[in-house]
């Protein structure tokens, strides 16, 4: 049942937002569990029931939100009042959250119901589910494979049918890694269009909080009841759109095909899907412009930088002496890296070195994809350069931080980008990425709207 569906029958009287969740709670308890299960979710919401009961009531007196009903599952490193935000981490595995982050308010004002925190990457540090501290989270599709990262729980709660939409936070991919592996939809907002206040950061300058849903229709729904200005972030900026409202349109649009970003891709079967599509898009009328983006090759090398600077600063204030426990006790072998790194590169001989060089190829690749966006409205490429492995397989570092070498331009440059369910290869989902300009969702969403109603006729 799509989305619209969803809320249709909830409006008028065919299914209760108690039914709603119960249904979700009883599937969870079947699929959930660690070990042979999904493990999608750390924790669970005992007060999901009753707060669906008071939705119920206001549905009744028409007065309930647009999200009245629905099922939200929310990353654990997001702050959801008196549920543990753990980060997937025994250094916050006791750490209730003493307040609601903004998308948090915002859901709730709207009438959505936080169904439970999600499992992850351990303080997002991570590219497939596996370095979590509360065990690795499977793919729903295939229960050996890795469902990606490190939003794993978010994107497999969707797929396995546990919750309607779900929150994810996207540093270098995190929203669209995981939603290629696992089939749904996947949104990385515009740097500054969702508030981060009450978000655990990995990196503060290419966080940015999105969404999942199993359709276009439902992703820019959460989309758009999260987004606009917050005092208490000074990135965020305005925005009124109702994304979900624009979708439907027989406009042309100019797409953007990169060679650089097309040869990132490793896998030969995935290139050629993603061709094959682009081919379909040219037959059905839309212009294809070929764009030069140089530079993009240096995205790997000038983001992990910045991640492992930035993230060793903000873990600073995990010393155990006000949140649980000292970070660097209790940690697992990935994060331990990354504040080792940050903390040898943030020396004052390396600083200029690699961490303010990182920030000038930021600035060049940014440069390059806003003088990109001036001949095309959108880019098209793959979403993940390769299929996800095995749970457990020996991945070298190199090749672990490479499943990311086509999401993180687009955190670099602080535009959006989407992932959308296009095909399978050996039975794995496989997902298109639609990158369009900052502030410009609204034509990455149109784009995508064209690509699944496509997809939906084959």
């Amino acid at each position: 049942m799509n989305t619209q569906e969803k809320l249709r029958k909830i409006k008028e009287y065919e299914l209760t937002a108690e039914e709603n969740i119960q249904n979700f709670l009883d599937e969870i308890e079947k699929n959930n569990a660690k070990g042979k299960k999904i493990n999608a979710f750390i924790e669970i919401n005992p007060k999901a029931l009753d707060e669906a009961r008071k939705v119920d009531e206001k549905i009744k007196k028409g007065k309930a939100g647009k999200l009245a009903g629905l099922a939200i599952a929310v990353k654990s490193n997001i702050s959801v009042k008196n549920i543990t935000v753990s980060c997937a981490s025994k250094t916050l595995e006791n750490y209730k959250g003493s307040f609601d982050a903004t998308v948090i308010e915002k859901i709730k004002s709207q009438d959505g119901i936080i169904i439970g925190m999600t499992n992850m990457d351990e303080f997002a540090s991570g590219s497939s589910g596996e370095t979590s501290a509360f065990g690795p989270c499977k793919n729903p599709v295939d229960l050996e494979r890795i469902p990606g990262g490190s939003s794993s729980g978010s994107a497999a709660s969707v797929a396995a049918g546990f919750c309607d939409l779900a929150l994810g936070s996207d540093t270098g991919g995190s929203i669209r890694n995981p939603a290629s592996h696992c089939g749904v939809v996947g949104i990385k907002p515009s740097y500054g269009l969702v508030s981060r206040y009450g978000l655990i950061d990995l990196a503060m300058s290419l966080d940015q909080i999105g969404s999942f849903a199993n359709d276009i229709y439902g992703a820019s729904l959460l989309l758009g009841v999260i987004t606009g200005k917050d005092e208490r972030d000074a990135t965020s900026f305005e925005s009124k759109i109702k994304y979900e409202t624009i979708l439907g349109t027989n406009e042309k649009f100019r797409i953007g095909v990169s060679k650089e970003l097309i040869n990132l891709c490793k896998d030969k079967k995935i290139k050629e899907e993603i061709e094959k599509e682009v081919a379909n898009l040219k037959k059905a009328g839309h212009e294809i412009v070929n764009i030069d983006l140089k530079y993009v090759n240096l995205a790997v090398q000038a983001y992990y930088p910045l991640v492992y600077v930035e993230f060793f600063s903000g873990t600073r204030k995990f010393d155990g002496r006000k949140y649980g426990s000292k970070i660097e006790d209790v940690c697992g072998p990935e994060v331990l890296r990354r504040i080792l790194g940050g903390s040898e590169i943030s020396e004052a001989e390396y600083h200029g070195t690699y961490y303010r060089r990182a920030l000038k190829v930021k600035k060049i690749i940014k440069n390059e994809f806003e003088k990109a966006f001036e001949k095309c409205d959108v880019i098209i490429c793959p979403v993940v350069p390769r299929l996800p492995h095995k749970i457990g397989d020996k991945i070298s570092v190199e090749e672990m931080y490479s499943y990311d070498a086509l999401t993180i331009p687009a955190n670099l440059a602080e535009i959006c980008a989407i992932s959308v369910p296009l095909t399978k290869i050996q039975e794995i989902p496989v997902g298109i990425q639609i990158m369009a300009s900052q502030g410009k969702e609204a034509k990455m969403l149109q784009m995508a709207w064209l690509i699944e109603k496509g997809n939906k006729k084959d």
